[in-house]
Order: structure tokens, then sequence, then C-alpha cells
């Protein structure tokens, strides 16, 4: 591969920028790709690992800086977590109820995940005093969603605006059990809820309105706990107080950090790559849905089942894009994949609409303020909805320089839009792409065939 395509700049010793420069004569994209692993099913292993009775095992680990958040959190109360690798991870757990007081304020970093699902294990800590912060992005992301049905659960927790901003302060308390409907589908509030009942005498029970991801309830089942789960009704219930015992996890490929490739694979002409070990759980595969309604050539090869969770390789080759509406009851399953999703629209015949997506302006960033900005500054013909955008396909991308706004899903869906962008485009504060896939610029370089 010739070194023109793909340049790094470091500026300042901190930030990156990321330059593209596709040759005249196209590029395509070949081979075969190992992704990191599932962003969260890897904080799960960590979380329920570490309160649970004697050593879990995890295989695959994402080493993103995520998941990194997680570990220093539980180590500094209580729990052993020897060095995070993607081999082999062994943490050995303290026990439910027994995560000890830290001397110093847990750090989330960047990582909602983190901060959400652990408020949940704080709040049903009696006698426990906890505080809780994130860096800037995460200190502006809203938290009063799984504040306010602990509080309903009779948890004490303070926080900048009335307990919706972190920093927070928790004084753990023994909750009651509630029945809470959610007003939104989110794997994170209903997570949150069924850690908080996990200590939590009697049955507690989260009511969506959508299915959203079910990472958390397959694998506490398999630590142990009890849980009834109803499909019609949305429902999870589970029944405290539980007793969890360390397991073996093996983590597969996140799809998260696959649909950069299912995209690229579909956009950059004479592309054929395979992207091994891909976790295909239905809950999450509503980029798989969508591609598939524009008509991308995706085959699911090798399917199999890995400590609970299905698993197969995707072979994507390129393919002619057709719009479409993504919109209602998938979005919860593709809420991660929308900007890329909205780079594979800018390459689709005719206008697609994507809707039903509010939750995307109280991510890392904007994501929709920032992708329709940043794509339109490429030449894209993209308009804001209040909860989604429409775009019309079929306008040729320029490059030009864009800004991922410190957000790694931004950061790699403009790398991939580059590849297909005649000239140079240099994408500001790339280094963001670590936050998930610290791998992603050199796998990028070793699939680019000219």
């Amino acid at each position: 591969m010739s070194h023109s395509v793909i340049t790094v700049e470091t500026q300042e010793n901190v930030s990156q920028n990321l330059i593209i420069q596709p040759p005249a004569s196209r590029l395509s994209l070949q081979g075969r790709i190992q992704i990191p692993g599932d962003k969260s099913i890897s904080h799960r292993a960590l979380m329920l690992g570490a309160i649970a009775q004697g050593q879990t095992q995890i295989k695959g680990l994402l080493l993103g800086e995520d998941p990194c958040s997680t570990a220093s959190c539980f180590q500094a109360m209580g729990a052993e977590i020897s060095e995070l690798n993607s081999e082999l991870v062994t943490v050995t757990g303290i026990g439910l109820g027994n995560l000890q007081e830290p001397t110093d304020v847990l750090n989330a970093g960047n990582s909602g995940t983190t901060i959400r699902l652990m408020l949940g294990l704080l709040a049903s800590h009696p006698g426990r005093f906890f505080t809780v912060t994130g860096d800037s992005s995460l200190r502006s992301r809203p938290m009063s969603r799984v504040v306010k049905p602990l509080q309903q659960m009779g948890a004490q927790i303070w926080g900048r605006k009335d307990g919706s901003l972190a920093p927070l302060a928790i004084s753990g308390q023994a909750l009651k059990p509630i029945h809470y409907h959610s007003p939104i589908a989110s794997a994170q509030v209903k997570s949150c809820i069924l850690l908080a009942g996990l200590l939590t005498q009697g049955q507690t029970t989260v009511t969506e309105p959508a299915l959203s991801r079910d990472h958390s309830e397959r694998m506490l089942r398999a630590f142990g706990a009890k849980l009834d789960i109803d499909p019609q009704t949305h429902s999870v219930t589970i029944t405290g107080p539980a007793q969890l015992v360390g397991q073996t996890v093996i983590v597969p490929g996140d799809i998260s950090s696959a649909a950069f490739w299912l995209v690229a694979g579909a956009i950059v002409p004479n592309s054929d790559l395979v992207i091994e070990n891909v976790g295909v759980n239905p809950t999450r595969t509503g980029i798989l849905e969508a591609l598939a309604m524009m008509g991308a050539d995706i085959q699911r090869l090798n399917e199999r089942e890995v400590a609970g969770e299905p698993v197969a390789d995707l072979r994507v080759r390129s393919s002619h894009l057709q719009s479409c509406t993504i919109a209602g009851e998938i979005i919860p399953r593709l809420i991660d994949e929308i900007p890329i999703l909205a780079v594979a629209s800018v390459f689709a015949t005719g206008t697609t609409v994507i809707k039903d997506a509010a939750e995307l302006r109280v991510k890392e960033s904007d994501r929709i303020a920032v992708m329709a900005q940043q794509l339109n500054k490429m030449g894209a013909k993209i308009t804001e909805l209040p909860d989604g955008m429409e775009i019309t396909g079929g306008t040729p991308l320029v490059g030009t320089d864009v800004n991922s706004y410190t957000d790694h899903r931004i950061a790699m869906s403009l790398a991939i839009a580059a590849l297909v962008a005649t000239g140079t485009t240099t994408i500001q504060r790339a280094e963001a792409a670590s936050i998930s896939y610290p791998n992603f610029v050199p796998t990028l370089e070793t699939v680019i065939s000219q």
C-alpha cells in the first residue's frame, strides 16, 4: 500500500489530525478484519465479575478507554482486576453488597455506561458514601433518566441541576423494589435499575416502550441472578437479593465497530471484506436490517453461539444502495450506528429519512447536528430534523477540513466518508476513535488496496 492515502499528524502533543487522500485512480477495500471486543459486554463483564463471588475470566475484552474507566472505578472499591488485555483478564470479585467506600472520587471518564450502570450498584449499598464524575462531555450528559427511578426506590443522590448532571454524590440505602415504566427504550436505564434490584429485597421490574439491547439480562442470568423476561410487554423482572458467582466470559466482536467496515465495504467500489467474530445479538442487529433495506450485499457466515451470545462472520461487497426510512422500533437497536448510516445514506439513490432518534442529541456530542454539519461541509445534502435527519443521496463528496468534536463514532464515520471523497480530508481530533477502537487507523491501512 502506498503511504499517501493516510497520514496521522499529532498537534501540540495531544490532539491528532487524520489526513485521508484517496488516489485519483480510486481505491478498494480487501481482506479479513478482526474488530475489538463488544464495548457493552466488556463493561458488564468487568462490573459483574467485580461484585460476584470468586473469579471471573474475561477473554476478548475491549481495550478502549471506556472499559478502562469501569475497571479503575471497581478497583477503587475493592475488586482485584488483573492488567487489562484482550487475551485474558482475571477479576477477583468481592461478593454482592461488599463494594468498599472509595477514598477518592470515582472517575467514569467519557463513559455513560460506566456511570449510569454503576449508579444502580452504588445507590443500593447501605451506609456507604460515593462520589462519581467524568470528563467534560460526560458531565454535560443527562443523568436524571437513571437518578429519578433510583430515587423512586429510595436512593439518596445529589448532583448539579437537581441531580441531573455529574458530579454526583450517593449515600447508599436499603432500596425498595419498584415497577418502572421507562419513557425511553434504553439499555443503560434498564441495566441500572436491574443492578439496583440485585441487592433489593423482592421483585424489581422494568418495562420499556420497545426492546433495548439485552446484554445485561443474558449476563446476569449467566452469573446466577433470577430474571423473568416478558417479550410481549418488553418487561424484565429481577428477584433480589441475588447470588452472583464468577464466570468465564468470551466477548464477541462489537457490531458497532463492525458497522464502519460494513458501510465502507458497501460504498467503496470493488470492495470485498470479511469481518470476523461479530456479535449478532438480535437486540443489536438493526444496522444489518437497515443496510439490507438499502440493498447492501452482506452475508452471515459461520454462525455460532459463544458464551450465550450469537456470533457470525460478516462478508460485505460493494453494491448500489437505495434510500429508505429508518424509524420506530428499529432505532434502539442501531442508535450508535446512525452516524455511519448517515454516511451510507449519502451514497444511496434517493432521500433517506432517519427519525425517532432524538437520543442522538445527548450522546458524546449532538450527533445529529455534528454529522449534518460535517458531511454538508464535504458536499452532502443533509437537513436536520428535531429527532433525526433527511439525507438526499447521490451528491459527490469533496475532501475538506472536518472535526470529530472528540466523538469516537463521528471520527470513524468521517474517515469512511473520506475514502470516497475526491481530494484531501483532514479530520481534526481523530484520536477520539481510541475510546472504542484503538486499532481503527492501522486496520484501515491494512485493507486499503490500490
